[in-house]
């Protein structure tokens, strides 16, 4: 009841962090956006980037900040971090909402023909929400292990995560980055799949079904580890609290 404007930080956020890159990366520092107007181009890559960002953000410190429910309480220890990855597609269609909005505006506005805009990969969205959720969930449930264990390492996760946008081609395209850059860019599983999400409202970008694969594979690689490990902290965590 404390809140001002609640669920509107949902559209809020990524609207200010567009004007922001808007003004100092497509303004000031002139970086490309592949011929696509700088607020779809930023806000594309925001909207898929914040799913990933929300969901490990929510599961970075779970068993510390709901050590009291897993204390008291028995239920299958993994449904929580699962049930936060589900509940950040909220937060996702809200602001995929928005972006379409601006999408429509700016076609509208430019009247005729456009050299960005949808195609067939946008059937493709479920697919990149997954590899997302999933490197989210893994690198989530790792750091909430670690987080257990040294309770001060809960202050590198939003760092983290602020270093993770940049080793992303969120305010850039992978385009503009060749040599050693774009090959230990594309190390990056968020990487393939910012491209796709991309590439598939926009028609700019670089899309890759091999890209996809291999971040589809470490992603759940991520997963299934941060599971195991999950499962093993939380037994000697829970009797230790």
């Amino acid at each position: 009841k404390q809140n001002v404007l609640g669920p509107l930080w949902f559209i809020i956020q990524p609207l200010l962090m567009t004007v922001v890159f808007t003004v100092v990366f497509g303004n000031i520092a002139g970086i490309s956006t592949d011929g696509v107007p700088p607020m779809l181009f930023y806000l594309s890559g925001l909207t898929i980037w914040n799913y990933f960002a929300l969901s490990f953000a929510a599961n970075s410190t779970i068993l510390v900040t709901q050590s009291a429910l897993y204390t008291k309480v028995y239920f299958p220890r993994m449904s929580l971090p699962i049930a936060n990855v589900l509940a950040g597609l909220m937060s996702f269609f809200v602001q995929l909402l928005l972006f379409l909005a601006f999408l429509l505006y700016f076609r509208l506005k430019a009247g005729g023909e456009v050299a960005y805009g949808p195609n067939w990969t946008v059937a493709g969205v479920p697919v990149y929400l997954a590899v997302a959720g999933a490197f989210s969930l893994g690198c989530g449930l790792w750091m909430s292990a670690l987080t257990a264990k040294y309770r001060d390492l809960a202050q590198l996760a939003a760092f983290f995560v602020q270093i993770g946008m940049y080793v992303t081609p969120v305010i850039y395209p992978l385009s503009g980055v060749s040599g050693k850059m774009a090959f230990w860019l594309g190390l990056n599983p968020m990487t393939s799949v910012v491209e796709a999400f991309r590439y598939a409202f926009l028609g700019q970008g670089t899309f890759s079904l091999q890209s996809l694969a291999y971040g589809a594979g470490l992603s759940f690689v991520f997963m299934l580890s941060g599971m195991l490990v999950f499962q093993r902290v939380q037994r000697s965590f829970v009797d230790s609290v």
